[in-house]
């Protein structure tokens, strides 16, 4: 590791402000930040003419902050395809001495959890009202490596970065791939199957709570698109908002009655039992002779089920989208033999594991960037290291 040279960011970065003559019927960008240096991108496209208040242009590889949130990562560069927008006071951008520091360097460095408390130091005011102040930010002090040097550490942070994409591309892929291959077996399935009604098939089963002061509760709820149930906060009984919640078993097919038709189903395992949910929640429990819990919850969240539950979902705003239980009992479901199901079933678990290992596998793939920003920019405030 070799000491670099402090310099005063004020030395590097000068504050650009380009003002604007906006056309009125031309369309500009507008910019946004995102927090943890996620990226400078486009907020939508607006008219010259809807624009009241002043407005700058921002060009590319300029530097460009939130002034609210610098302090949580919203800093970072303008990308070439912004070149041209427009932005408020609130989004301060400075130009890059191209002679000291390598812009794309630049990019890499605001996105380090260094530079972020960097950013920290700078802001102030009191709760909801903290911004960054502009020289307080400009006579913050950077360790700066020689140009050559700055050009290797982005050649080596960017090999990393694309390596990084290629793993979470292959995932998807893979995962992607297993989608395909078990809807294909879902289909074969259910080619010669049967349909019967919910109500046939898996009834709804409600297991009032009635509710004790004195006991702390687990609740769950379930999430849209087929992403599972989740843990809300444990309570206490005299804590409780609304009326006539719901028992949660193992095996239970848990439908939210305002969410369906938007994929809110799911099926409880043994770390939800004994959690109860709300009212707005439906729990079917097939007959174990006819099918399972988890093939039933394949076909509803599948085009053709989801489609039966947004038939059976009548209404048109958001939360006015009701699921009845008279509605649900009368959808058809396809029910082949038990044997098939769980078959079928045994691939969806084959599935799980493959995405567990997976998100093993995201998770320290996430990691080596901010791992690496650590290790170049996160050293002592005089010194700094190479990729």
């Amino acid at each position: 590791m070799k000491s670099w040279p402090q310099v005063a960011l004020g030395d590097v970065l000068n504050r650009a402000n380009e003002s604007t003559a906006l056309l009125p019927d031309r369309e500009y960008h507008e910019v946004t930040i995102k927090l943890w240096g996620k990226g400078v991108v486009s907020r939508g496209k607006v008219r010259g003419g809807d624009i009241g208040t002043a407005r700058r242009f921002v060009r590319a590889n300029q530097l460009i902050m939130s002034k609210i949130d610098a302090r949580n990562g919203a800093i970072g560069l303008v990308p070439p395809e912004l070149d041209g927008a427009i932005v408020s006071n609130d989004f301060p951008s400075f130009e890059v001495d191209a002679d000291r520091v390598e812009a794309s360097f630049l990019g890499w460095l605001v996105r380090s959890a260094a530079f972020v408390e960097l950013c920290k130091t700078s802001s102030e005011g009191t709760t909801n009202r903290v911004r960054i102040k502009e020289e307080r930010f400009l006579d913050q002090r950077i360790a700066l490596p020689p140009l050559t040097e700055q050009l290797a550490i982005v050649q080596r942070l960017e090999t990393l970065a694309e390596k990084t994409t290629q793993v979470a591309d292959c995932l998807n892929a893979i995962e992607a791939d297993a989608e395909r291959l078990l809807a294909v077996r879902f289909c074969k399935a259910i080619a010669s199957a049967n349909y019967r009604p919910m109500s046939e098939v898996a009834p709804s089963v409600r297991r009032p709570v009635e509710m004790d002061i004195g006991t702390r509760y687990r609740e769950v709820g379930a999430r849209s698109f087929g992403k599972g149930l989740f843990a809300k906060p444990e309570f206490d009984g005299a804590e409780a908002t609304w009326e006539k919640p719901v028992w949660i078993t193992a095996g239970d097919l848990v439908l939210s009655n305002i969410k369906a038709w938007e994929g809110a189903i799911a099926v409880a395992d043994e770390t939800h039992a004994g959690c109860i949910a709300s009212h707005r929640y439906i729990t079917c429990v097939p007959f174990a002779d006819r099918a399972t819990p988890r093939f039933l919850a394949y076909f509803l969240l599948s085009p053709d089920g989801l489609e039966q539950v947004g038939l059976a979902s009548p209404g048109t705003a958001d939360r006015n989208r009701t699921l009845s239980l008279t509605n649900l009992g009368k959808i058809e479901v396809p029910v082949p033999p038990l044997v098939t199901q769980r078959a079928f079933d045994s691939l969806q678990s084959k599935l799980a594991e493959l995405r567990a290992q997976h998100a093993v596998i995201r998770k320290a793939n996430q990691a080596l960037i901010p791992a690496t920003l650590e290790r170049v920019f996160g050293a002592s405030e005089d010194q700094g290291g190479s990729a």
